[in-house]
């Protein structure tokens, strides 16, 4: 691939960037299969945690997006108010983040998911007094093995709980499957919509994510929405699995080498609180672009270790350009990234950094 060089002057490292136009053409990428399949996307913004990326999801087609915790969904509705419809994909629990998400039902159109009688009994006592109800979506396990119930009639019944439930309306069913998993989601989900239109209740939305099956959302096609969350960026790990290459990954580290030990080993300043410890199956925390014969074999907190079999070609002062293994994580441990655009360098804050409660 070509590595393109970042503008100078370059800020101090170790700093993250962000390239805008591999981002404006990951997302027009699969905004256009999804259009094409009848598909509505939900982005997921856990991977960029910014609102100007959002508005470039909207403005691409995307109906609204998904956030994991209400704080983030804060951050990005105070970020970008043209947010206007919002799911958290995540079983909220506790009577302060309860109240937090009635103040955010009052300024979007929000849904939640539940997998217990218990999460919707929580939601129904926060919404039973609310001026509009909260639309809560089942959570169905196609094969993740996390959250979710594991049968179809356990969504039908659940279904049922929460439309009987003060302060709620049924909203459809959520599903994070493992990647391959269309042929889990849509023998499920078939299943379940008819069990709960059996009940009289009508499914509105079945939402599926996951980027690395993106490209075979539409072998689902009970599926009405889908998630991705990583594809506007890419990383590492979706090149290895096969899904992108090395020019569709957006966000890079921009790391300098600070100590060249020995022939075959060069010290670099990112390390654990920059690439993360991330393997997600991979060996190695990163790819150095440009030297695929380059290894970062180690990480500590503040130290990367880049070692080859033979002379490792760095000077103490220059820089390398790493794509993480994960670059969900890379996003969250920086206060602020750099945006590459048409030539120019711009440091945006990044207003949902933290953002787990």
């Amino acid at each position: 691939m070509t590595v393109t060089q970042p503008p100078s002057p370059l800020p101090e490292t170790p700093a993250v960037l962000v390239d805008l136009a591999v981002v404006r053409r990951n997302i027009a990428r699969f905004q256009s299969y999804a259009d094409a399949h009848g598909l509505k996307v939900r982005p997921h913004i856990k991977t960029h945690k910014l609102p100007p990326v959002a508005r470039m999801q909207l403005a691409a087609g995307a109906v609204g997006i998904t956030c994991q915790k209400v704080s983030e969904a804060e951050a990005m509705v105070a970020g970008a108010p043209e947010i206007g419809d919002v799911l958290i994909t995540y079983n909220i629990v506790g009577a302060g983040k309860l109240a937090r998400l009635a103040a955010l039902a009052r300024r979007v159109a929000l849904s939640v998911v539940a997998d217990s009688e218990a999460v919707i009994a929580g939601l129904s006592a926060t919404f039973a007094p609310e001026p509009k109800p909260l639309a809560v979506l089942v959570e169905c396990d196609t094969g993740a093995r996390r959250c979710g119930v594991d049968r179809p009639e356990r969504a039908a019944a659940l279904a049922q709980v929460i439309a009987a439930s003060p302060g709620l309306v049924f909203g459809g069913l959520m599903t994070y499957p493992p990647a391959g998993g269309a042929a889990a989601v849509e023998a499920f989900m078939v299943e379940a919509k008819a069990r709960i239109e059996a009940g009289g209740l009508a499914v509105p939305v079945i939402t599926s994510g996951g980027t690395p099956s993106m490209m075979q959302a539409a072998e689902a096609p009970v599926t009405t929405e889908y998630r991705p969350g990583t594809y506007v960026y890419n990383d590492r790990s979706l090149v290895e699995r096969g899904v992108c290459g090395w020019d569709d990954c957006a966000l890079t580290v921009l790391a300098t080498v600070v100590s060249v030990p020995a022939p075959g080993r060069a010290i670099i300043d990112a390390g654990s609180k920059t690439l993360t410890s991330d393997l997600l199956g991979l060996s190695g925390y990163g790819h150095v672009l440009g030297r695929p014969d380059i290894a970062i074999d180690q990480l500590s907190e503040e130290h990367g270790r880049l070692v080859n079999e033979g002379p490792i070609g760095l000077a103490v002062g220059e820089t390398v350009r790493i794509v993480p293994n994960h670059a969900c994580v890379v996003t969250n441990m920086v206060d602020a990234v750099y945006a590459l655009d048409d030539g120019r360098l711009e440091r945006w804050p990044v207003p949902a950094r933290g953002c787990i409660t």
